[in-house]
């Protein structure tokens, strides 16, 4: 398994850009990062995420990004191709304030079905063997166990990424072709296209851009945002899906066909930065 670069404290800041800025971001970006190895002779610079969110059957964690709660959390687990031997990413995200803080571990495709089902994570389960990353794992576990939850959307999309070619303290990203739907189950597909199962596409024809940093703001962002006049825009992704979706489609049961009023909050947040 390759290096792990995660930015485990951070700060993020999401910009929607057209497809012709993105090009021409991607250009600046050039003179200051370079392409992470995931991204780096793939066609249009860009790889397959796929993200599989779990939540309570009355959607805790949707809610508190509606309700714009400044401390919160998701829970996701994580991969890029179904291959056998490919990690599972098993990640807790959690808001403080304004920074962003970042558990993960690698899990084995084959323990993903286990822990989902409730049992505890063993260090057999993951392909690492770093205190930290079975850390994580029992942090999702936790969590998963406290609000009961179980996976709810799919969330795929092209991701194009550029790091630092020096450190961690910049990591810059483009996200294309964002889509969500329904998700039920331990299963790890790779199809994106419609198919035979409903999708949502939350930010079409637009370019999610997060400049991501871990120190100060780079001044050179402030040239970015300057140069290509971008405005920060809430662009959550796991919650936009679910809004178009429909809670009822998640759990019919726990929600009416008709919405709250309290979703009109979530409308007003699609123009702030959450």
């Amino acid at each position: 398994m390759s290096e792990d670069r995660l930015q485990a404290t951070r700060f993020e800041l999401k910009y929607h850009v057209s497809t012709e800025t993105a090009q021409r971001i991607r250009d600046f970006l050039s003179s200051y990062l370079e392409l992470d190895e995931y991204s780096a002779g793939k066609p249009g610079n860009a790889y397959y995420n796929h993200s599989v969110y779990l939540d309570s059957d009355d959607l805790v964690t949707y809610w508190d990004v509606v309700n714009s709660n400044k401390n919160r959390y998701k829970l996701r687990f994580r991969y890029y191709d179904d291959r056998p031997g490919s990690p599972v990413f098993f990640e807790v995200k959690r808001r403080m304030n304004d920074a962003i803080l970042k558990q993960r571990g690698p899990v084995r495709q084959e323990a993903v079905p286990l822990l989902l089902a409730g049992q505890l994570p063993e260090p057999a389960h993951l392909l690492s063997d770093k205190p930290q990353h079975l850390v994580a794992v029992q942090q999702f576990s936790r969590l998963m166990h406290d609000i009961r939850a179980v996976p709810k959307v799919r969330v795929s999309y092209l991701r194009e990424a550029w790091v630092s070619r020096t450190d961690n303290s910049a990591r810059v990203t483009l996200d294309r072709e964002v889509t969500g739907r329904p998700h039920f189950t331990p299963t790890l597909p790779t199809h994106t296209g419609n198919g035979l199962d409903e999708c949502v596409t939350p930010f079409e024809p637009l370019v999610i851009l997060e400049l991501k940093f871990t120190g100060r703001f780079p001044d050179w962002f402030r040239s970015l945002v300057e140069i290509f006049q971008v405005t920060q825009r809430g662009s959550a992704k796991y919650a936009d899906s679910v809004f178009l979706l429909g809670e009822e489609r998640l759990n019919p049961q726990q929600f009416p066909a008709e919405r709250p009023d309290s979703v009109e909050k979530f409308l007003n947040r699609r123009a702030k930065d959450v």
